[in-house]
């Protein structure tokens, strides 16, 4: 489990290691807490972040849809290059979690 911004995440796909949570603490904004799941991804060593909703969310987009999640990895990363998936888990999945190992 990931613990940030008084929010719950927990990674969901570390493609390539992509997952650093330093560097992901300090490029971390609250205006990510919106968002369902958090992208990171990497080029020229720079950690990007985009959020996606999840697809029943009221304020979902064609784009901001996580089912458009490969669409932007194609058009917009680096090819081949490593990222992260972090998923937000609701309270009640926290509390069930609290035996996980966190990740840091």
């Amino acid at each position: 489990m990931i613990h940030i911004a008084n929010k719950t995440y927990e990674l969901v796909t570390d493609h390539k290691n992509g997952w650093n949570f330093e560097v992901f603490r300090d490029r971390f904004s609250e205006v990510l807490e919106r968002y369902d799941y958090i992208v990171g991804d990497w080029g020229y060593n720079q950690l990007r972040l985009r959020g996606f909703f999840k697809e029943n969310h009221p304020k979902v987009t064609k784009e901001s849809s996580i089912a458009a999640l490969q669409d932007y990895l194609n058009e917009y990363c680096n090819f081949g290059c490593a990222y992260f998936i972090i998923e937000k888990v609701n309270a009640k999945q926290s509390a069930s979690a609290e035996t996980s190992v966190p990740v840091s």
